[in-house]
């Protein structure tokens, strides 16, 4: 089993930064797709940010278009998403997800390990 646990989320002004952590612990391989998804009150979970374990990545452009990065330490089992000029749409719970494809994948449907979130708020 794997466990994920998510950090860093809280309350910001518009244009203003976050940084969002993700710790793996369990039984973790480097080798697992990272993402990271949103959701906000009344929606559907939404696809934002993933990373392979060499570095490669695919993002929600729509969404977050170059604001935001994602990153990842194997040695460290941590995943990170730099949050930059946030907007108010951005407000969801961020939950850290964990696949055991080696492809990056959108689709939250293809995650096998999930954090319990957390809460990100952008204040107009």
């Amino acid at each position: 089993q794997v466990q994920l646990v998510e950090s860093g989320g809280g309350l910001v002004q518009a244009g203003g930064s976050l940084r969002l952590s993700c710790a793996a612990s369990g039984r973790t391989s480097s080798t697992y797709v990272m993402g990271w998804f949103r959701q906000a009150p009344g929606k559907e979970r939404e696809f934002v940010a993933a990373i392979n374990w060499r570095g490669g990545s695919t993002y929600n452009t729509d969404a977050v278009k170059g604001r935001f990065t994602i990153s990842r330490d194997n040695a460290k089992n941590t995943v990170g998403l730099q949050m930059v000029s946030l907007k108010p749409e951005d407000t969801a719970v961020y939950y850290c997800a964990a696949s055991r494809l080696l492809v990056l994948r959108r689709n939250p449907n293809d995650y096998d390990y999930w954090g319990q979130g957390t809460q990100v708020t952008v204040s107009s």
